[in-house]
């Protein structure tokens, strides 16, 4: 399946002044399928991007550690101004390399470029091309019209539900183009649909996968049943050994190491695969990722590991219940829309969710310009607009971050004075280097409207009481966390705020013989907790996954004769 291809092929852009001959051999691969151009300083460089047209986008800028006509850092800053969607790759011959090092290689922690690579030294170095071939692909999935959708979505406008089918879509790693009827491929998707009364007047969203013929989708679970089996599906006979409630961080790890060490394991998630972290644009800071990685990208890797396991998931579909073992020993139930599943045991990794706002106007626009989390998938949206990013902890930087590549502005609210105490360092040093976002502090959004989308906001100086007006195409929140534990028994201890409790943190009337449950084990056995979720878990992506590793081992001498 295909939509109408881009007028031009993606650019990639390469300032050699030095060493083009080395560049130009093993570049030579990216030539068929982007419009590779050549530069030999930085003013060349410059004078090439302000002269692109409204349909030239430049995926790629690959420079030279060493111009003759600037400084680096300054020129590439200058380029970033100019195509900020594009990734920026520095490369140093051999003879310069380890000479630059130690100067260029913390410019990749505060943003200012993607990668720091050795020059090839001869064919075939795939090391170089795995590099390049990683931020060409980050690009693509940031695409708002991919050459090759795996989904195609027609809607004469850009609603709610249109844009919550786009973002399912992005995070579970399939690529989605949502057409209007005025596009030839909408047309003909429109032309072809048939309701299943037969009527052939047309109601949309359409929606046309790789496996199915064009069809009126009313919810995100609908689609995800359509891609990914339907509730009717679930083996109900089976007893498995354990069943991962959420596929975030923790409930992938524990679904990775349960099922590489022969549990049978599956995976309920009533969203998409990742959870809040598979919303991240770019988590820069996890182990073994040295230039970062999205949080969908991640998520999906961990995904397809499990499934290679034997784990089975089953997405798009809510946990209704927890029905504990009526005799020890025996199994759970885990109730879902599609009927009940039994469990020898349970981890409860069901995350957290964005704390709502709670302002009428606001609540009223959730997907039209209002989003709770990073809707990485709506950036473009926010091309030469102003928006507003809620929150002062990772994620909220991590969206401030990527919503500069296209917004005109970026600001973060927060409510604190400063963003130093919530948000890791390497963020902190990258907000400053970016010079469409700026740091509101002591600030609280109070109003928001628009004739049918957000197009204005209401913010309150919690200092000064001040309540000013101003104009914006979009509004992140990310606000802090809810849990997601209404569906658990009375059997499971929660804290004041929802938050599962486990380990020494159960109160002590639940303690067996004076000892507390295992660390991550909840006061039902057979059931334990990971991640987010958990009260008094660290709320990082690596350490969910840590937490998510290290339940395994509880779960296998719960379940140890």
């Amino acid at each position: 399946m295909s939509v109408e291809p881009a007028a031009r092929r993606p650019l990639v852009v390469v300032c050699a002044p030095d060493h083009r001959d080395e560049l130009a051999r093993p570049l030579r691969r990216y030539v068929e399928e982007y419009d590779v151009r050549w530069t030999s300083g930085a003013a060349e460089t410059e004078a090439l991007l302000r002269g692109l047209g409204p349909d030239d986008d430049v995926a790629l800028l690959v420079t030279e550690a060493d111009l003759p006509d600037a400084d680096l850092l300054y020129a590439v800053h200058s380029w970033r101004r100019l195509v900020p969607r594009a990734r920026r790759v520095v490369v140093a011959h051999l003879t310069r390399f380890r000479e630059r090092a130690d100067a260029l290689r913390h410019g990749m922690a505060s943003g200012k470029y993607d990668a720091y690579l050795l020059m090839p030294r001869g064919p075939r170095d795939e090391e170089f091309h795995a590099a390049l071939t990683e931020l060409l692909s980050d690009w693509g999935s940031h695409n708002p019209s991919p050459d090759a959708p795996a989904v195609v979505v027609v809607s004469p406008v850009l609603d709610a539900l249109t844009v919550a089918l786009r973002d399912f879509c992005f995070q579970m790693g399939m690529q989605a183009a949502v057409l209007d009827l005025d596009s030839e491929v909408g047309a003909a998707l429109v032309a072809a649909w048939t309701g299943a009364d037969g009527s052939r007047e047309a109601a949309y969203p359409l929606v046309k996968t790789l496996a199915h013929e064009p069809m009126l989708i009313t919810s995100v679970e609908q689609l995800a049943a359509t891609i990914y089996g339907a509730p009717e599906q679930v083996d109900l006979d089976d007893v498995v050994d354990l069943v991962v409630v959420g596929a975030g961080p923790a409930g992938l790890a524990a679904a990775v190491y349960g099922s590489s060490e022969g549990l049978r394991t599956v995976v309920l998630e009533s969203g998409a695969v990742g959870g809040q972290a598979g919303t991240s644009s770019m988590i820069r800071n996890y182990l073994g990722f040295p230039r970062g990685i999205s949080g969908m990208r991640l998520a999906q890797r961990a995904r397809n590991q499990a499934i290679r396991f034997g784990t089975r998931f089953f997405t798009g579909w809510p946990v209704r219940e927890l029905r504990p073992a009526a005799v020890a020993g025996d199994p759970h139930e885990v109730v879902t829309g599609g009927g009940t599943l039994r469990a020898r045991a349970v981890v409860v990794a069901s995350g957290v969710s964005y704390r709502r706002l709670g302002v009428p106007a606001i609540e009223e626009r959730v997907g039209l310009g209002v989003h709770y989390g990073a809707a990485v998938s709506a950036a473009h949206e926010c091309a030469g607009q102003d928006v507003f990013v809620v929150g002062g902890g990772n994620s909220a930087g991590q969206a401030a971050v990527h919503l500069a590549r296209y917004a005109r502005s970026v600001t973060l609210l927060v409510r604190r004075r400063g963003i130093e105490e919530t948000m890791s360092d390497y963020l902190v040093r990258e907000l400053r280097y970016t010079s469409n976002v700026s740091v509101r502090p002591c600030a609280e959004v109070v109003d928001g409207g628009g004739a049918e989308r957000l197009q204005w906001l209401d913010i309150r100086d919690l200092e000064t009481g001040e309540v000013s007006r101003h104009q914006t195409g979009g509004l992140f929140l990310l606000l802090g966390a809810d849990p997601h534990g209404d569906w658990l028994p009375e059997q499971v201890a929660l804290d004041g705020r929802g938050f599962v409790l486990t380990g020494r943190d159960v109160p002590q009337e639940a303690w067996v013989d004076g000892r507390p449950p295992a660390a991550l084990a909840t006061t039902l056995p057979g059931v334990f907790a990971a991640g987010d979720t958990r009260a008094g878990s660290m709320k990082r992506v690596a350490a969910a996954s840590g937490e998510g590793a290290s339940v395994v081992p509880l779960v296998h001498a719960y379940l140890a004769p």
